[in-house]
């Protein structure tokens, strides 16, 4: 037997004791609480929330502390002490990485690798980790890059990621250890490579103006759904239409816009479409990157604001996504907005619960779902398409045996409420018209409508 086959015959067989997967990287979570800061959220919720956030890539979280912060200090952000604390702590529990629950500068985040000897990311920067592992479609991609880009640009550190030995050295993100592929060498790269994105990204936006020009003169009007990340967006997406969207128990498991009919009681086809969910203190770098997704808010018909109603910080959250939705320019003035309760299945006194709820601004309406169990999603569609006819007049219009065609004009550009028997003349039709589709309607059926007071 050659050595080559005792080789072989030597590694055949099971290898016990040998792990030879990459094991994941050790992290220690830091949220400071600063003296005086304002926050609609609790620092339990805070720390909560941000343990979810290094959940989402799968850290292996070894600690997470709250650190009492008197005073910001410009060099290191937390006082002395707790940097050094966390040094010691660093070197004993063999940290790979320290993630900070604020917004570090540059000189903030370099002092403190310095004086604890491990890379430090801060919440951007962690935030932007997540969106360059789930990005899926080039356009995200691309986002994620420009937002990575602008991160950068005012730091001009080396910026690694944790995963390269999974996806390759073409990642974009900031983990990592000596030895590893730095993205951008200097300024004038990382400004070229911006103005190259954002170019790319206009050309996406001139495309997606053009779709919706062409959406214009199509029946169907646009649903958008909005909400906290990990609300239940993307299982209340699934469940009314039947689609096959990545749902999980994970901080950011959608990043990607998706569109997908709905139809409504009465008939009614709608687009529903399931966007990105938003975050406390979400980085303004990546909102400016997903404008060019979150457009399709911009043009919704009705907002769907999905809120997870079993989480104790469901209030605050809330009032995030507010925020955000008024930075894009979205006004429950001109668009109306529903509020989705969703999760009550987690509740175990739903009426109890529910009764000191209330809306987070104005709202068409507020629907108490479980995307889980189906309860609530038929008075849901139900509401979404009486927030649909607010804007819409209803008619009489009659329609002879001789203009077949215009039955089917009728159910693919209007709502129709009822149809009473066929006469020798021909039929009549209660119909609802979105204004978009009012001037084609009155044209095409001059002379045979009557305005209805429904």
């Amino acid at each position: 037997m050659s050595s080559s086959d005792e080789d072989e015959d030597q590694g055949a067989g099971p290898q016990p004791f040998i792990d030879r997967r990459e094991k994941p990287t050790r992290a220690g979570l830091v949220c400071p609480d600063v003296r005086g800061a304002f926050s609609a959220h609790s620092i339990e919720s805070r720390q909560a929330e941000f343990e979810g956030l290094a959940a989402a890539i799968r850290l292996d979280i070894v600690f997470s502390d709250v650190v009492r912060v008197r005073d910001v200090k410009p060099a290191t952000f937390i006082g002395g002490g707790h940097v050094e604390s966390l040094a010691q702590r660093v070197k004993a529990e063999d940290i790979d990485l320290l993630l900070v629950d604020a917004a570090l500068s540059p000189i903030q985040q370099r002092n403190l690798e310095r004086e604890t000897g491990t890379k430090v990311l801060d919440r951007t920067a962690l935030i932007l980790e997540i969106f360059g592992e789930r990005a899926a479609t080039r356009e995200g991609v691309l986002q994620v890059e420009l937002a990575h880009l602008n991160y950068q640009k005012s730091r001009l550190v080396r910026s690694w990621t944790h995963l390269e030995r999974q996806r390759g050295s073409g990642g974009m993100g900031f983990m990592g250890g000596p030895g590893e592929t730095q993205i951008e060498s200097d300024r004038r790269q990382i400004t070229e490579r911006i103005v190259l994105l954002e170019d790319r990204l206009d050309k996406v936006k001139r495309t997606r103006a053009q779709q919706r020009r062409n959406r214009e003169k199509t029946p169907f009007q646009i649903v958008a759904l909005v909400g906290y990340t990990n609300a239940g967006k993307s299982s209340l997406f699934n469940v009314l239409t039947g689609a096959g969207v990545f749902a999980e128990d994970l901080l950011f498991a959608t990043l990607d816009t998706t569109v997908r009919r709905l139809e409504l009681p009465h008939g009614r086809e709608v687009m529903l479409s399931d966007t990105v969910g938003f975050v406390a203190d979400l980085p303004h770098d990546l909102v400016a990157a997903f404008r060019a997704t979150l457009e399709e808010v911009l043009e919704a018909d009705v907002i769907l604001h999905a809120r997870d109603i079993s989480n104790p910080d469901h209030a605050a959250q809330a009032q995030d996504v507010l925020k955000v939705l008024e930075e894009l320019g979205v006004s429950a003035e001109t668009t109306p907005v529903i509020e989705v309760w969703n999760k009550i299945d987690r509740l175990p006194d739903v009426d109890a619960a529910l009764a000191g709820v209330a809306p987070a601004g104005k709202v068409a309406g507020t629907v108490a779902v479980s995307a889980k169990t189906g309860r609530g999603l038929e008075e849901l569609k139900a509401t979404i398409e009486a927030a649909l006819a607010q804007k819409s007049r209803t008619y009489h219009v009659h329609v002879p045996h001789s203009a077949g065609s215009d039955i089917g004009w009728l159910h693919s550009h209007a709502e129709v409420i009822s149809r009473d028997e066929p006469n020798e003349k021909g039929s009549n039709f209660l119909v609802r018209v979105d204004p978009r589709h009012k001037d084609a309607f009155l044209e095409r059926f001059n002379g045979r409508i009557a305005i209805s007071d429904l």
